[in-house]
């Protein structure tokens, strides 16, 4: 509505900077022409209702050769479509690791992973979720809560089958590793090779930012009566009930108010100034970023109650359909966990108490890292995410795929044959080695027995003297 209100407003600013920037017209090479013009984008753009961005990636450097990207729909449903770059890459290129990025669905729209997929295409067979806008959804298509939030992970999953490693990216951290124990408990064979968790609110009870308290403060029933609002008409989703995304927003940027002021002061600059490289930047960054999607208030309110103020899942409390949701059933799903140094949103400590969660994964099949000096957004996006957080999720994905896995156990079970083979060839040597001494011993006690036995012989008499004749009375 106050949109709408502000739309006359808005047209004037826009002919206003089209008038004083027309190179047909003198004054836009003066002073006063610049600022004019600066001072009406400024207020056009801080009023504008901005428009779903395109990810826009057409290309990518895989093996030191540029390739071809099409981006297609591989699966959709009413709140959501699973979006894959395809690459033209040569057909003997041995398979790249297949990802599925779940990304956030906390009032920005998919495309500000932008960076993040561009990233991954290089080393990767990319898939993306793509959150539809809740305002665009008509209530005919039903509702969408956390528990169709965690079916529609699994479906996607499964669609992509096995050997699929799925990254969370922030909020939807949580509905991931529900999904992926679900899967688990199930015996599901589609489970996927690894897990990535990045910047989410696994346990808020660590490190709680202001995002944190103020969910514990306000409570649920604030949020319900104060938040909650109505899509108005003429929107496809006319009457349903939302968390509108410019809250969201607003939220966002009050975090870092004065960050954004200066931008936006360095923007008019930039324009007064003619500077359009600075002017340039500006736009596109702001351009994805004021760019919001309003959230369904049944999903919004479940997540708050269930992650913010109840902390079920690190609890052990959460359920999924019923059934509580036990992360201890993963054990064949690698799990590396995320986090960054500064991140004012996702406090330290609070991705990592998945590890704590998932006790029955394998030690060698998991793994914790935390990036020096970043924040939220350079979690998964931006220069140190690209030379630091990628490559080691890259490294992680290939180390735990399936053809990883396949070559270990082949290794394993090599490793086993010889040493099966050793341990029967020491098996026999002792044998031998005790039949070779029971022989000895068998041979000495024959030898023995028949020896023959020695005739004893008499002690020889010792011969009498002789006596000779006495000379005994020859004395006269």
């Amino acid at each position: 509505m106050n949109h709408a209100m502000l739309a006359p407003y808005r047209a004037v600013a826009e002919a206003t900077r089209s008038f004083y920037q027309n190179p047909l017209n003198p004054l836009s090479r003066t002073h006063f022409g610049r600022t004019t013009a600066a001072m009406a984008e400024l207020f056009e753009r801080s009023t504008r209702i901005y428009a779903k961005p395109e990810f826009g990636i057409d290309e990518a450097f895989v093996g030191g050769a540029r390739v071809a990207v099409q981006q297609t729909t591989v699966w959709q449903k009413p709140f959501a479509r699973l979006l894959h770059f395809a690459r033209d890459l040569p057909a003997e290129r041995k398979p790249d690791p297949r990802v599925l990025i779940v990304a956030p669905m906390s009032g920005h729209y998919a495309t500000l992973l932008r960076g993040t997929v561009e990233a991954l295409l290089p080393s990767a067979d990319v898939y993306i979720t793509d959150w539809e806008d809740a305002r665009q959804v008509p209530l005919s298509d039903g509702q969408f809560d956390l528990d169709d939030y965690v079916d529609y992970v699994i479906e996607m999953i499964r669609h992509l089958g096995p050997d699929t490693h799925v990254m969370a990216v922030c909020q939807p951290a949580v509905p991931v590793l529900m999904a992926v124990a679900q899967m688990a408990k199930w015996n599901d064979p589609a489970q996927p090779s690894s897990m990535i968790l990045m910047g989410g609110p696994i346990d808020t009870r660590v490190n709680p930012t202001a995002v944190n308290r103020l969910a514990e403060q306000k409570g649920i029933d604030w949020f319900r009566e104060h938040v909650i609002m109505k899509v108005p008409f003429p929107q496809p989703g006319f009457l349903r009930d939302v968390y509108p995304g410019f809250l969201q927003l607003s939220g966002f940027m009050s975090m870092n108010l004065d960050r954004h002021l200066i931008a936006h002061k360095d923007f008019y600059w930039h324009l007064v100034k003619d500077d359009g490289d600075g002017a340039d930047k500006h736009r596109a960054f702001y351009d994805e970023y004021l760019a919001v999607m309003d959230l369904t208030a049944e999903f919004y309110l479940q997540t708050v109650e269930e992650v913010f103020i109840k902390h079920s899942l690190p609890k052990g409390e959460i359920l999924h359909r019923g059934e509580r949701v036990d992360a201890k059933a993963i054990l064949e799903t690698a799990l590396m966990t995320v986090e960054g140094e500064n991140d004012d949103i996702s406090g330290l400590g609070q991705t990592k108490a998945a590890q704590d969660l998932c006790v029955n994964i394998p030690d060698d099949m998991r793994v914790h890292y935390m990036q020096p000096r970043v924040g939220h957004y350079g979690v998964f996006n931006g220069s140190r995410f690209r030379a630091d957080i990628c490559p080691r999720i890259v490294d992680f994905m290939l180390t735990h795929g399936q053809p990883a896995r396949e070559w270990r156990a082949e290794k394993a079970r090599k490793q086993a044959a010889d040493e099966q083979k050793q341990a029967e060839a020491r098996a026999r040597a002792e044998a031998q080695a005790q039949t070779l001494v029971a022989d000895k011993k068998i041979a000495a006690e024959k030898a023995v027995d028949d020896k023959p036995a020695e005739t004893p012989q008499k002690p020889a008499s010792r011969a009498a003297p002789k006596r000779t004749p006495s000379t005994r009375g020859r004395r006269r």
